[in-house]
């Protein structure tokens, strides 16, 4: 039986305020296949520098197959967006390129610090579109998503049990995430938020059967047929990733080219 391995809470640039590489992004995905993965939600932070840039130079050199874009080396990717809250929290929402490309442009006024939007406005404008909506790593300090009025959570679709989170604390993540999971009634999935390469594969999503809809991936979801695969190296990966992500940050900030010292060296 062909299995689906996801990632569904992934970025791809280095970091929010450093300039769109088309060669960082294209070495990004590369990894991510050889990482085994088969695809993956691209949950790009709204406040991005160049979001739109992000979104059309991947919907130029992809195939639409159904809501995903279908990359040269077969990497399936779902557009979407991370999106700050007020209440201190990050927001998913996942669905179709022209819909996450509208979403953006309306969330203008509200990605400066100070300005992010309250959670109960942000999830009214989401349900004028068709995406999945979730609470990305719903326990990190200093979050207070889990807090907010019931009747706000309850209009999630999933929550992200964070890889980034299961390798720095996984008995207290995998608790209070599956715990909230079961009182909404919502499915629990998972992604790496990775921002490079070797945090691919710390944690994925293992689906049962294949989809290429947002509609479709609410069902398998929904219906439970996948599987959380936490890797025994998650810790490992996910601090060297944090190590790997300050010093090419300090390599472009000292005016050196970081894209072409990670292109320039064997895969990860």
């Amino acid at each position: 039986m062909f299995l689906l391995l996801f990632d569904v809470h992934t970025h791809g640039k280095l970091a929010k305020k450093l300039p769109f590489s088309t060669a960082y992004t294209d070495w990004l995905f590369g990894e991510a296949r050889r990482a085994g993965l088969d695809g993956l939600c691209l949950t790009e932070h709204f406040n991005t520098l160049q979001f739109e840039d992000l979104y059309g130079y991947l919907a130029s050199v992809s195939r639409r197959t159904g809501d995903c874009l279908v990359l040269e080396n077969g990497l399936r990717v779902f557009p979407g967006m991370e999106t700050d809250v007020a209440e201190c929290g990050h927001i998913l929402s996942i669905g179709p390129l022209e819909a996450i490309l509208e979403l953006n442009r309306r969330l203008a006024p509200h990605k400066e610090r100070g300005h992010f939007p309250p959670l109960a406005q942000l999830l009214d404008l989401f349900e004028e579109y068709p995406v999945l909506v979730g609470c990305g790593h719903p326990y990190r300090a200093p979050g207070h998503v889990p807090e907010q009025p019931i009747e706000q959570l309850r209009r999630f679709s999933f929550l992200d049990m964070n890889g980034k989170d299961m390798a720095l604390d996984p008995e207290r993540t995998r608790a209070l995430t599956t715990r909230l999971g079961k009182e909404l009634g919502i499915p629990v999935v998972s992604g790496s938020d990775t921002h490079q390469a070797v945090q691919y594969g710390c944690i994925a999503t293992r689906f049962e059967r294949e989809f290429t809809t947002i509609d479709q991936l609410r069902q398998e979801m929904n219906a439970g047929r996948y599987s959380i695969e936490l890797s025994e190296q998650a810790p490992f990966l996910v601090r060297t990733a944090g190590l790997l992500k300050r010093s090419l940050k300090e390599i472009h900030a000292l005016g050196g080219d970081y894209v072409e010292v990670l292109t320039s060296q064997a895969p990860v």
